[in-house]
Formats: C-alpha cells, structure tokens, sequence
C-alpha cells in the first residue's frame, strides 16, 4: 500500500470480514463479524457508526487506539472499505489485521498469519487486490469444509453451524479476541506461538 506517515488517530485498524443483513448472521463466512461483537461485549461498546461504507468503532485494545471496522460492501468488496479507512488515516497496509473464515482449517482451529495469498477467501482477495499488497496479518478461524467434491463451497460458507459446531464456534470466537489483541499487545512471534497450535 501507498500510504505513509503517521495515523491521524488510530494505530492500527482491525477489519473483520462478513456479509450485512440478518440474512448473513450465523453464517460460517460471518465469524469474523461475531468476533467483532465479542470485542463489543468485552469492552462494552457498540460498532454502529458509519463511515468508509462500515460499522465502526474506535477503542483501546492490546494497548494500541484501534479503529475496528466491520465493512458493509458485501463479502468480495471488502477492500473498497479498507483502502477508505487506511487512507484516511495514513496507515501503510500492514497495520491493519483481517479477522476472517478459513475452509482449509478444521472447525474451531485457530491459525494467525502475519501475510499471504487470499487462499481463495473473497475478502481476503479483495483486500489483496484494491492494497496490491499480500502484507497484513490475518486471524483466521477454522469452519470446515462439506468435504465433497459436489458440495458448493459458496452454499457451505453461507450455511449455519450445526449445534455441536456452534458450541466449538462460540469458544473460538472468544479465543480469536485473545489472539487478536495478543498480536497488538505482544507482537507476531509471541501471538502464533500461543495460539497457533503446535507450528
């Protein structure tokens, strides 16, 4: 990404991935906005106020001013919401953190990059492409696969948990908050050594 200089207010912007409406929520592609509302609930706040076509926030997290911005662009537009905010803010593309779902991760694994390709992940691949940079961190939460070759992956992402899942889910999430904020609070290193899981 293009921009530098200091951030005009925020360190750092924390952007979680999801699709807007009731239509979405409780999905498998929704996580990374139910890891926003744990945030919420954690420091009771509420991320509602529009701006760079997202609900926002600002807050103290892992020791940092951090903008946390839930796009509301739909899924494969996310980017367009995030270039928006780290312009205005002057933040290079590395300071922001993308929380988002993974099929390639097992249900419930928890798995924390400091860069890379989108792995097929709309977002992510929207992200990418509008910064022209690979290099931010993402929190990625494990939902799974169908596992079969005729399973449409677009139709598992938008499905919802089963109950056993949702209860696995419904940890990982707060588990993700953690890991979130332990990136910001203790670095790359420290953050994927605890929470990475045997890497």
């Amino acid at each position: 990404m293009f921009f530098s200089g200091k951030a005009a207010g925020v360190s750092r912007i924390i952007v979680f991935l999801g699709n807007p409406g009731p239509k979405y929520a409780g999905t498998r592609h929704n996580v990374g906005f139910a890891v926003a509302d744990e945030i919420g609930k954690k420091l009771d706040l509420r991320i509602n106020k529009l701006r760079f076509r997202a609900l926002t926030a600002m807050c103290e997290f892992g020791g940092e001013k951090v903008l946390l911005l839930k796009p509301q662009t739909y899924m494969n537009l996310s980017g367009r919401s995030v270039a928006a905010a780290l312009c205005y803010y002057k933040l290079p593309a590395d300071r922001i953190i993308a929380v988002s779902d993974d099929t390639a991760l097992p249900v419930g694994k928890l798995r924390i990059r400091t860069k890379g390709s989108s792995g097929g992940h709309k977002g992510l691949k929207s992200i990418i492409s509008v910064l022209k940079s690979e290099d931010f961190p993402r929190v990625k939460i494990g939902v799974g696969s169908p596992g079969l070759p005729e399973y449409d992956l677009a139709d598992w992402v938008l499905g919802s948990f089963d109950d056993r899942d949702s209860a696995v889910i419904s940890e990982i999430i707060k588990k993700a908050v953690e890991a979130t904020e332990a990136y910001i609070r203790d670095g790359a290193e420290a953050a994927m050594s605890r929470y990475n899981g045997g890497e």
